[in-house]
């Protein structure tokens, strides 16, 4: 018997049927040790010695392995063809060694996509462990471990409030909070422009003024109504006619197949979708066999998949959508180890897989991989130059028209914060010709500050700079959202407060660790080590060196040294020059009462940093950290205002407190206010003016006639009736929850609680196919303490961080799996302690 090892249930299951009776599949569910999270798991004066350890949900599972594992004449290591899937494989093959469980002959053998061919010719193609590859995750997995286990402490000694601190994730935190401050300090230009609502033919087009007075106009030349309105009546005054029509042949040509970070990326763009949620919906479709692997910087696809897709892209258009020859792509991002294909469908004449939110991503894949290779867009772009009868003012008309669109037929490529104001057509006009003017108008702007990222703008941009590898993005933002290091409004990222300390202490004590060349050049050194051009143990003693007496530096400054270096550091942030000129770190309770030496300056407490008067105990003046001046009301610091509600005009300000963000209205002078729930990433005016209208009465309740209530109450969304609470699954339920379902939640509340209620059975949330091994309907169920994932035999919670209407067949099946191994473990009764006797 030939024993195979993946990752997953699902890929095993896949596997299995492609390689016969003489073959078993088993799944390790992942990884399955690594280093326990306490002090002294790696040991740099032992010459870096690491221990590992099996995860404790892993100890059954590996069981079966090593029980398979001794009965088996070979072990094949088909894990994922990466530096983690070769790690896995690694890790697999010591605990067997280490059980004396390891079979005589070991191969390992990677492919790029589940199908029957791939997996075959694979399994023709053994080779042995890359230990450079598992070197090169050794020393990735000890860098991160001692970065964090050393700083970690620092923090939560230094800095009160601070949670840890990452290789990768302070960088990435380094560039919201950089962002945020670029934001702060923008000071808008005003500007106009003179527009002139021009007509041809009774076709209407818009002209701006691009020249008065004889000289051309830049984007701030008119910084003022005032000559705005002068070059307005200019235009007004004059007669224009067709000085020049200029017309140009633009080409575009297709961009090349995924990688993991630009379908990150465009899925963000296109779809909304989450770094972390785009990489599970991937992952799912790579292991069903839709797609090759999703974990790849290459933008280039195999020569046989590329014949394939042209005789696709044939068979759906004519011969002028295919090129002559096919075309061939290199990538541009910094670090790219190109060691696999770009992400493509497996077979290009299935246009549609998965369902929900995985057939949109397939369609996304699909369609970006077809129009790699169709034929190059050809557009017009035309210039149309007006000038008055003195020759001192000119207006311009531009257009764009697609001549031929080739691959756009089937996709376009999107872009973020992007203006283009030259996708217009334009009527035909000759030289002479005086279009009738119709309308003038004179517009204020004022110049934007950069935006802040969003998912999309932030993964571009770390690639950019070679932080990192597009696998981790998505657990790395991930991770400065558990941490509340920063929040998504409209999805977008803002910095939390906690996240600008986090940052400032590390610029200040530890800057050539946050600093982007180091972060990317210690990504090229890993590079070295994956390539056999340098020892992992070499490159870790080059960072300990350097680190650890940085480290323990710190360690030794008391508390008010820290503060006060951060005091000085950010005095530009937390003091900024005041509108009157006066001393912006004077007291203002101080100056108001008539005391004298108030002064600002940074503080630390249980709770975090914050502001406070010198002259504590006198003066109790405080204010929080990331707010900038104020009367030092302690409710919290007002972010700014949202907007007006639209019933009552009363303004909605966002605000933070001491236990978070919240949004706060005043309607005849009572104050609303409502937390704001993390699950909202496009949180914005609308949802504001919702939240401050809870609890939401649904109706009466049936048979009690008392009201149901759905609301964010002290332990989240739940509907209310009665003093009996149904929990919800999310805070948009709030708002879409009707009558029948409310009825439903709350009875299984009252019965789970031993009430009078009767207990109403639930009504499944989705419901998929048939287990393969129970042969049980699965289905995806309500539950009292979150949803979950049964076959009639065994239940399995679904993890948080995944929708329930987004589980597909195979994540259930995983899950499933992963419950049964656990087995219904009992607990055992404690023994009643003896009783003592008396003397």
């Amino acid at each position: 018997m030939q024993l195979v090892i993946v990752e997953s249930p699902a890929k095993a299951k896949t596997i299995e049927k492609y390689l016969g009776k003489d073959f078993k599949v088993l799944a390790s569910y992942g990884h399955v040790r690594d280093l326990p999270p306490k002090d002294g798991s790696v040991r740099p004066d032992e010459d870096f010695a690491m221990d590992w350890e099996l995860y404790r949900d892993k100890q059954s599972r590996f069981k079966e392995i090593a029980d398979a594992a001794k009965n088996a004449d070979r072990l094949v290591l088909a894990t994922d063809p990466d530096r983690e899937g070769e790690a896995i494989s690694w890790h697999v093959r010591e605990l067997l060694k280490n059980r004396k469980a390891l079979p005589t002959k070991v191969d390992r053998v990677t492919f790029n996509a589940i199908t029957k061919n791939a997996v075959t010719e694979a399994m023709k193609a053994p080779r042995d462990l890359d230990m450079d590859l598992i070197d090169a995750y050794l020393a990735r997995r000890a860098l991160d471990y001692l970065f964090g286990f050393t700083l970690s402490p620092v923090l939560w000694r230094k800095l009160p409030g601070a949670k840890s601190a990452g290789r990768v994730q302070s960088v990435a935190l380094r560039l919201i909070c950089e962002r945020e401050h670029e934001i702060e300090i923008f000071k808008p230009d005003e500007y106009w422009s003179v527009i002139a609502k021009l007509e041809q033919d009774g076709t209407e087009f818009d002209a701006r003024l691009v020249r008065y007075n004889g000289e051309k106009l830049d984007k701030l030349t008119l910084g003022n109504e005032g000559s705005a309105m002068a070059a307005k009546a200019a235009v007004e005054g004059g007669r224009f006619t067709i000085e020049d029509i200029e017309t140009k042949s633009l080409k575009r040509n297709p961009a090349p197949p995924f990688t993991t970070s630009t379908l990150q990326q465009e899925a963000a763009r296109k779809l909304g979708y989450s770094a972390s949620h785009t990489m599970r919906l991937a992952q799912s479709l790579y292991e069903a066999g839709a797609i090759t692997y999703m974990r790849t910087d290459g933008v280039q696809m195999d020569m046989g998949a590329i014949h394939a897709l042209r005789d696709a892209i044939g068979d759906r258009y004519d011969g002028s959508y295919l090129p002559e020859k096919p075309r061939f792509y290199s990538t541009k991002a910094k670090n790219a180890q190109e060691a696999h294909e770009a992400i493509r469908p497996t077979d290009f004449r299935r246009d549609h897989a998965g369902s929900g939110d995985e057939a949109k991503l397939y369609d996304l894949i699909f369609k970006r991989a077809m129009a790699s290779q169709m034929s190059t867009a050809l557009l017009e772009r035309t210039t149309v130059t007006l000038r008055d009868a003195t020759g001192q003012h000119e207006l311009r008309a531009t257009g764009q028209v697609v001549k031929f669109p080739g691959f756009l037929a089937v996709y376009q490529e999107g872009f973020d914060d992007r203006e283009d104001d030259e996708d217009g057509l334009l009527p035909t006009m000759h030289k002479g010709d005086s279009p009738l003017k119709k309308g003038l108008e004179a517009n204020q702007h004022f110049t934007q500050p950069p935006p802040r990222y969003s998912e999309a703008s932030l993964v571009k941009r770390l690639e950019e700079l070679g932080i990192g590898r597009p696998s981790t993005y998505a657990s790395t933002i991930q991770t400065l959202r558990d941490r509340d290091y920063v929040r998504m409004e409209k999805n977008r990222f803002f910095a939390e407060e906690s996240g600008r300390l986090l940052t400032a202490f590390l610029e200040r004590f530890f800057p050539t660790y946050v600093a982007y060349d180091f972060t990317a050049g210690m990504e090229d050194e890993l590079d070295t080590v994956s390539d056999g051009r340098e020892a992992y143990k070499d490159l870790l003693a080059k960072f300990w060196k350097d680190f650890k007496p940085k480290a323990d530096e710190v360690m030794e400054k008391l508390p008010s040294e820290v503060t006060e270096a951060l005091d000085g550091y950010l005095s530009d942030f937390l003091f900024p020059p005041t509108g009157d000129g006066s001393d912006p770190r004077a007291c203002p309770m101080c100056r108001d009462e008539g005391r004298e030496g108030g002064r600002l300056a940074l503080r630390g407490g249980r709770y975090g940093a914050f502001v406070a008067c010198a002259n504590y105990p006198e003066c109790k003046y405080t204010r929080r950290f990331a707010q900038q001046g104020g009367n030092g009301d302690d409710t919290g610091g007002d972010d700014g205002l949202m907007g007006t509600d639209p019933e009552t005009g009363a303004e909605v300000h966002r605000k933070s407190g001491r236990y978070g963000a919240y949004v706060e209205m005043e309607v005849d002078g009572e104050k609303k206010r409502a937390s704001i729930p993390k699950d909202l990433d496009d949180f914005d005016l609308e949802w504001a003016i919702k939240l401050l209208g809870l609890p939401r009465i649904i109706g009466e309740h049936p048979e009690t006639g008392k009201e149901i209530e759905a609301g964010l109450w002290r332990y989240g969304p739940a509907v209310r009736h009665d003093g009996t609470y149904g929990k919800l699954q999310s805070t948009r339920e709030i708002f879409d929850i009707g009558m029948n379902r409310a009825v439903d939640l709350l009875a299984q509340s009252a019965a789970a609680k031993g009430g009078r209620g009767t207990r109403a059975k639930a009504e499944p949330i989705k419901t998929l196919g048939a287990h393969p091994t129970s042969g049980g309907e699965i289905k995806v169920m309500p539950g009292r303490y979150g949803p979950y994932v049964t076959d009639g035999t065994t239940n399995a919670t679904i993890p948080k961080d995944v929708k329930p209407e987004d589980v597909t067949d195979a994540q259930a099946i995983e899950l499933i799996d992963a419950r049964a191994a656990k087995g219904s473990a009992k607990k055992k009764k404690r023994k009643a302690p003896a009783k003592k006797k008396k003397a």
